[in-house]
């Protein structure tokens, strides 16, 4: 599942490559993407624990979220995903509940964590709060409605 989302990632981040037929997969597919990522963001908490690393659910999130943001960079795919029920809710619930568990003890949500080692620099949840925040932003981008919500 992991590998599936990151070439999703790659061919949604390849704007000069998408066909439009292609783009239109991508927009019936963006909503299946939005419910995943409104089941699975609490996975990502367990990246808390560090014995929790490898946990795949909580890997399958982090990019759920890289292709929901990339998604909605693009004007075709953001006004669907704008209007699609409770995805800011989620991301803003998500984004809150990273940011008290980063104040709770150090772990990778801390905001002055300190990285050691090479394989803190490469852990999967590195920048996902600050992926949260871009997804809220494009979310609320010229959408009044979701700027109140915010």
């Amino acid at each position: 599942r992991v590998t599936l989302l990151e070439l999703m990632l790659v061919k949604v981040s390849d704007k000069n490559s998408v066909t439009s037929e292609e783009m239109s997969v991508f927009v019936r597919h963006a909503e299946f993407l939005a419910v995943c990522f409104q089941e699975k963001c609490g996975a990502v908490l367990k990246f808390t624990a560090a014995a929790d690393v490898e946990d795949e659910e909580a890997l399958v999130t982090v990019r759920l979220l890289d292709v929901l943001c990339e998604m909605t960079s693009t004007n075709r795919q953001l006004e669907h995903l704008q209007a699609f029920p409770g995805l800011l809710e989620t991301a803003v619930d998500t984004l809150r509940l990273t940011h008290l568990a980063g104040k709770q003890a150090v772990n990778i949500f801390t905001a002055t964590h300190a990285v050691t080692g090479q394989e803190e620099i490469s852990h999967p949840a590195v920048g996902f709060k600050s992926h949260l925040i871009r997804l809220i932003g494009n979310l609320c981008y010229k959408n009044k409605e979701n700027q109140d919500k915010v």
